[in-house]
């Protein structure tokens, strides 16, 4: 087998291993998507319930575009997730706080992934574009194979 050859193999391995990647770093960068825009949701439902008044009258969402109706006790204690199916109760101002810090640094883990994302499609183009000149090659050195053995049998 020859280097070209080999260097051919070499780099559709890595080619596809590099596209793997890809798609894992695009699948994580859905989920801090999603996970932001759900806070998002969050905080603006945090900043709304400042403005509203004790025993106001709320639609509370249940899924599936569900609400029920219930009235606000007050919004001085949240219970605000801390991970792991944990929960704990805060005060307004700490859920907001907790809230801004877990979106700081899910934009922080998203501007990483996509460093990452473009580093990675970088080399799949280069690779893509090395894989085409060598095709180009192997093609090329089996012509002159198919023309030499003609000429020698002709």
């Amino acid at each position: 087998m020859s280097s070209e050859q080999e260097n051919f193999r070499r780099l559709a391995v890595e080619l596809r291993i590099l596209e793997g990647t890809a798609e894992a770093i695009q699948s994580r960068m859905n989920f801090v998507n999603a996970a932001l825009a759900e806070l998002g949701v969050a905080k603006m439902t945090l900043d709304g319930l400042q403005k509203v008044k004790k025993n106001a009258s709320l639609l509370v969402p249940v899924g599936g575009g569900s609400y029920v109706k219930a009235r606000l006790e007050g919004t001085d204690k949240m219970i605000v997730g801390i991970g792991a199916n944990v929960a704990v109760e805060k005060t307004m101002k700490a859920a907001k706080e907790k809230t801004g810090a877990r979106m700081t640094d899910l934009e922080k883990t998203r501007t990483s992934l996509q460093q990452q994302m473009a580093q990675v499609v970088e080399k799949i183009q280069n690779n893509r574009s090395l894989l085409q000149e060598l095709t180009a090659k192997l093609s090329e050195g089996e012509r002159r194979k198919s023309v030499r053995k003609t000429k020698n049998t002709g």
